[in-house]
């Protein structure tokens, strides 16, 4: 399991359509065979789904759209079970207990918690009711979703159908989660995207967003209110009535095309407002950024290419970088609160989410969820379980890593010139080293952990055993390169915050650990 074979993650990403096409024909035969009464009553259109299985190219089993949608599909069939054993179930507190806790491990990233026990607590009343309520807004997000994945589909599968008519509530509001702007949708294979004229887009303001879609034999309808506008028709092969846009590339390679979205604003109580459009300043930091990563790193650049396909800019004041597992590809990059060596180092740290995302859904790495906050955490400064350790471990190895080939580079023949044309100082440069050798301390003691859930706790499997092992071969091959400027950095300013760094783990290490098995 090397980790820069970026021909065995090629492989892997192959894999992974076929296996998400399998889900998606696997959800399609559940929902019909044990679900068809809810399905029914939610208004589910399973053989649409059944042909878009047939007819969507490989690509979007893939892409942080196609995986989305077929996650969302996933998940309200789970609730849909939840749903069909509640309305059976004699002993619903229990019940309701053990829900609560699966909840708050198995969907931490959407917060589907917090929708279904608004109050914090496994509470019983008003629970069937949120349940019910929560099934259909997944409903109507999936439907929606697969309307702009192929909308020629669409039509043509109610053509061919017997429902008379075909109403699909939805919104056009501006979607955080997918970085889309108020009255526009991302379409297709997620380059393009189609925005309302603007006085639908005020039409959709008065009325908070809210629209129905209707699908007819012929075209796509948009009612807002009292009013309808076309979206699609069927003549021409199938036409947007919407103006078509392509999003911005930062990037293009044979591997594909890195595309930047709108950006996406927060407030200051450090939650999203809006989405807008991103300026060009930004796209071609981004782009330059890329390129300064290829020149460095061309192996970390290859997995990049690979595995990243669209930044959305954030720019938002102490919200750092973030990712989803069921948007693979899809990276939100702090732009505005980080500078030029920031933004190298959070491109490879969240295409490195995606890179362990990817082996996760081949190889299982450890036993059980395990989800007990016991492993101290040298980024976050506090107890993390054993996937945030290993995901930590993972993704700052690749950022020791980055940070020593950046040094490296911007030494001996012409290093000075390439460092300055790549928009950085001497001062980032022995900021980057800094950061090389604090990566490295951080990573070793994580490592140290990870083999304790391993040899003492039996928590790793074999799979995870050889990933470990390879993540400390790195880092040693780190540290061995980084030992020629350690006296540098620690002559410098940051020698005193690199010796407080130690310090402070050395510490952590006396407090929390190594962990007993009677400690868990």
């Amino acid at each position: 399991m090397p980790l820069l074979d970026v021909h065995l993650l090629a492989r892997l990403t192959v894999e992974f359509r076929l296996s998400m096409r399998r889900l998606l024909q696997d959800l399609c035969e559940e929902l019909q065979d044990n679900y068809a009464v809810l399905s029914s009553r939610l208004g589910l259109p399973i053989g649409w789904f059944e042909l878009l299985n047939r007819s969507l190219t490989g690509e979007a089993y893939s892409n942080w759209k196609g995986v989305g949608w077929i996650e969302t599909l996933n998940e309200l069939v789970y609730f849909l079970d939840i749903l069909h054993q509640w309305e059976r179930e004699p002993h619903r507190r229990v019940f309701i207990g053990q829900l609560f806790a699966e909840c708050r491990e198995k969907f931490f990233e959407h917060g589907y918690s917090n929708e279904l026990f608004p109050s914090g607590r496994p509470s019983v009343p008003g629970f069937e009711k949120r349940l019910a309520h929560f099934c259909e807004r997944l409903t109507r997000e999936v439907i929606q979703e697969a309307l702009f994945l192929d909308p020629a589909l669409a039509v043509r599968w109610h053509r061919q159908s017997r429902w008379l008519r075909w109403e699909v509530p939805g919104t056009l509001k501006a979607d955080f989660e997918r970085a889309q702007l108020a009255g526009a949708v991302s379409i297709g294979s997620a380059v393009e995207w189609v925005k309302a004229p603007q006085d639908v887009r005020h039409a959709l303001k008065r009325v908070g967003g809210h629209a129905t879609f209707l699908i007819e034999t012929d075209q796509i309808i948009v009612k807002i209110g009292r009013d309808t506008v076309p979206l699609w028709t069927c003549r021409e092969q199938g036409t947007w009535r919407w103006k078509v846009h392509k999003e911005t590339v930062a990037l293009e390679t044979a591997r594909g095309l890195v595309t930047v979205g709108p950006t996406l604003v927060y407030g200051k109580d450090r939650e999203p407002r809006t989405v807008v459009r991103t300026k060009p300043k930004q796209v071609e930091r981004i782009a330059r950024s890329c390129r300064t990563i290829q020149a460095c790193w061309p192996d970390g650049h290859a997995i990049l290419a690979l595995l990243t396909s669209r930044i959305v800019p954030l720019k938002a004041k102490g919200v750092v970088s973030f990712s989803y597992r069921h948007r693979p590809g899809l990276s939100f990059i702090n732009c505005f609160d980080r500078d030029d060596l920031d933004l190298i180092d959070d491109l490879i740290h969240e295409n490195s989410h995606h890179h362990l995302n990817l082996l996760l859904r081949k190889y299982v790495m450890y036993h059980g969820d395990h989800n007990q906050q016991i492993f101290y955490s040298p980024w976050r400064r506090g107890l993390r379980p054993l996937r945030g350790i290993l995901h930590a471990t993972f993704t700052f190895t690749m950022g020791a890593m980055l940070f020593e080939k950046l040094s490296t580079w911007a030494s001996g023949r012409g290093g000075a010139v390439r460092w300055k044309h790549a928009g950085f100082s001497r001062g980032d440069l022995l900021r980057a080293k800094f950061r090389c050798l604090e990566e490295v301390e951080s990573v070793r003691y994580s490592l140290q952990d990870l083999h304790y859930a391993d040899c003492h706790l039996g928590w790793l499997t074999a799979s995870g055993c050889r990933l470990v092992s390879e993540l400390k071969d790195a880092i040693d091959q780190v540290e061995r390169k980084a030992d020629r400027f350690r006296p540098d950095v620690l002559r410098s300013k940051f020698g005193l915050d690199l010796r407080r760094h130690m310090a402070k783990l050395k510490k952590a290490r006396m407090i929390y650990g190594p962990m007993r098995l009677a400690e868990v």
